[in-house]
């Protein structure tokens, strides 16, 4: 028998999607209908779409398991959490759960806003079946953790989006659901906030054996705190389990995929540096988006001038999956200033020595400019390049060092 604290078996969510005829507005629907009610009630039937959020999920959440729910936008990871939290109400299936749920989905879910943050602290503890007691017990420690406390008697409408996650979360998080689930909502929230909240979702999870129903576009904080993932595409689950694994899937799927570009319009004719041909290359000068650790990687390019210029400068900026920069390279930076740019085509290799990327996925980033001055053109998220961990030799940490670059050092014994 499972042991299950959360079941779901075969749960899908229509939607009816209405779409509105060309100038059909209200004098044109009444005289429509009255001119010919058949050919009117017909063309507003055929006007409706279904639209199919959720398609047949199955999944089972056991206790003290913290599971992330990723994927693109649209997916159906929040449908499937308004559903969990009784928000709204499945078309088809079966959820079983066992527990108090506390939801944090969107600003604003679950207080009043007419109420102060004193009086929807007490609010949601009721609405979670705790005592008075139970809440006055845990309710200094709600307001240190929002720090919210100088505006606690202020009607949270008044609150700022963030003051409004603060309380919220600091609510859901110590008011002892079996149950807390958290959507994007904690991106509103500022850096040092979320790497707080962060830290209560293990605490909630670790040391107190709750559940954790958490979605997120941050792949770091995913990796973080989550022991397994729900990959959902299109309404359908298409992958459950490790986090490695499932992070990886999802980036994948995600990734630009692309080892060259070409500009598809007209140059630009006002004057300037412009990109005309840049792709990804390993040694022999073929173009892939697949590299070893042990592969050097190039990047050729070929510009454009149109015009004269002294002091020109081409930037390239390499940042993993998360976004963060892993480093960037600027023309000037190992060979001097380059020679002055006659009007005509230029043509670059970079050239970047193996054994410096961790595994991973990679985006490309390209600017020309002149040094402190303005831009004349950049292209971002256009290429991409994957280091394999396949034959990796980096060391004992693997892929699990951290980091981003994994430069070779001399040691020596002295």
């Amino acid at each position: 028998m499972s042991n299950a604290i959360i079941k779901v078996q075969g749960l899908s969510k229509r939607y009816v999607i209405g779409h509105q005829a060309n100038g059909d507005g209200l004098r044109h629907a009444i005289e429509g209908a009255l001119r010919n009610p058949l050919k009117w009630l017909k063309k507003r039937s055929m006007e409706k779409e279904e639209f199919w959020a959720l398609n047949n999920i199955s999944f089972e959440v056991k206790p003290g398991q913290v599971m992330g729910f990723i994927g693109r936008n649209g997916a159906g990871k929040s449908t499937l959490l308004k559903i969990l939290s009784r928000i709204s109400e499945p078309t088809s299936g079966r959820i079983e759960i066992d527990g108090r749920v506390a939801s944090l989905l969107e600003v604003g879910t679950g207080f009043h806003p007419e109420l102060t943050g004193r009086e929807n602290i007490f609010l949601n503890g009721a609405i979670l079946g705790m005592t008075r007691v139970e809440i006055k017990r845990k309710f200094d420690e709600i307001v240190a953790f929002s720090e919210v406390e100088k505006f606690l008697d202020t009607p949270v409408k008044r609150y700022s989006s963030g003051m409004y996650v603060r309380l919220a979360f600091a609510v859901a998080a110590h008011l002892e659901p079996e149950i807390l689930i958290v959507d994007e909502v904690l991106a509103v929230g500022d850096a040092e906030f979320q790497r707080k909240c962060l830290g209560k979702m293990q605490d909630v999870s670790t040391k107190e054996g709750r559940t954790v129903l958490f979605v997120s576009h941050n792949m770091a904080a995913v990796r973080q705190l989550c022991t397994e993932v729900t990959l959902i595409a299109k309404g359908e689950i298409a992958f459950q389990g490790g986090v490695r694994e499932g992070v990886a899937r999802y980036l994948m799927d995600n990734a630009a995929n692309k080892s060259g570009w070409k500009r598809q319009t007209p140059m630009p004719t006002e004057p300037g540096i412009y990109f005309r041909d840049v792709s990804v290359q390993n040694e022999r000068g073929e173009a892939t988006e697949l590299f070893e650790p042990s592969e050097n990687i190039r990047v050729a390019m070929e510009l454009f001038a149109n015009g004269s210029f002294s002091r020109p400068q081409i930037s390239l900026r390499f940042t993993n999956a998360e976004g963060v920069p892993a480093f960037c390279t600027c023309s000037t930076d190992y060979a001097g200033k380059f020679e002055p740019f006659e009007p005509g085509v230029h043509r670059f290799i970079v050239e970047m020595p193996a054994g410096l990327l961790m595994p991973g996925r990679y985006s490309l980033h390209l600017g020309s400019h002149l040094p402190r001055d303005r831009a004349f053109d950049q292209i971002d998220h256009e290429l991409s390049l994957e280091v394999t961990s396949i034959g990796s030799t980096a060391t004992v940490f693997g892929d699990n060092r951290p980091g981003v670059v994994v430069p070779v050092f001399q040691w020596r014994r002295i």
